[in-house]
């Protein structure tokens, strides 16, 4: 049996349809459906429900995609292994990136990294932690950067750096001049977040239990992006990491604002398989980072 077909499997049980499993392998429909078809030929078993119109995994396809990930997982062993005999930081790796970080940290990574791995170029996967979380565990990544803790079995982590939370609020609002904000401060006021299933959400609720939270979709964005123009359009106040609101995401239609102390933070790591050959690359992203001239980013030596 063929692996892409395996792996277009695994692509229709991680997406849920048809479609955007199709477009996550960068394929036509017709391709993937035809290639499920066949694998299931070759089986000579039903992997698919189709009677209802949305084809939806049966119970054997479900335990079919079980065993499909561990066969994945070791084939890409064998391809790491293959390679370790070359040079570990040449070529291509894949770097998969939660979207809270990726617009803040892969500019300064990627221009760091080609100081110390020329040859290693860097394939960039941008999503949430749940669908990194599966990518690394089929092998179609090699690493990610992450939110921590993030414990799964079979994985390692390092910590990279951690960042500031900072309140977030329209320039010609009451607090614009102030210095610092106690997290207990923000429970009258509207406070835009991220849509549910985003990590930094979770962890801003976290640090910010008395959040006057409200569920009409005005007071939620799809990005730090999208929060951060919400803010300098006189929509609310938000809560948004360090590293979004310097540089070129710095503005004055908006005033960040320390929090008092103690002071809520995230940190950041990076993940990737046990057992991943090209131990060198992983050493290359690390130092990368904490190379970085970015003083948002508190580095965390090794």
């Amino acid at each position: 049996m063929k692996l892409s077909a395996l792996r277009y499997l695994v692509a229709f049980a991680d997406a849920g349809s048809i479609s955007r499993a199709a477009e996550r392998c960068a394929i036509s429909q017709p391709t993937l459906s035809v290639a499920l078809q066949n694998l299931e030929a070759e089986l000579d078993a039903s992997l698919l429900d189709r009677s209802l119109g949305q084809p939806v995994l049966t119970e054997l396809g479900q335990k079919v995609v079980q065993q499909t990930r561990r066969a994945l997982e070791e084939t890409a062993l064998i391809e790491q292994v293959a390679k370790s005999g070359k040079n570990p930081l040449d070529g291509v790796f894949r770097l998969g990136v939660i979207h809270t970080i990726g617009p803040y940290l892969l500019p300064e990574l990627i221009s760091s990294l080609k100081q110390r791995a020329p040859c290693m170029t860097l394939y960039i996967e941008e999503s949430m932690t749940a669908l990194l979380t599966d990518f690394l565990k089929s092998g179609a990544i090699d690493a990610a950067v992450v939110a921590l803790p993030f414990a799964l079995p079979g994985m390692e982590t390092r910590a990279l750096y951690e960042e500031a939370f900072r309140v977030v609020v329209p320039r010609d609002h009451a607090w614009a001049r102030r210095k610092s904000i106690a997290a207990a401060e923000l429970k009258e006021e509207n406070v835009l977040v991220l849509k549910a299933g985003n990590c930094f959400r979770d962890q801003v609720l976290e640090a910010c239990p008395d959040v006057s939270l409200a569920d009409g979709s005005r007071h939620q964005g799809h990005t730090i992006g999208t929060i951060r123009c919400m803010v300098a359009s006189g929509y609310g106040i938000s809560v948004l990491p360090a590293s979004a609101l310097c540089g070129p995401y710095a503005t004055d239609m908006i005033h960040a604002i320390p929090f008092e102390a103690p002071e809520p933070t995230r940190r950041v790591g990076l993940a990737w398989r046990k057992g991943y050959a090209r131990a060198e690359a992983i050493q290359a992203i690390c130092t990368a980072v904490q190379a970085i001239n970015n003083p948002s980013l508190r580095c965390i030596s090794a």
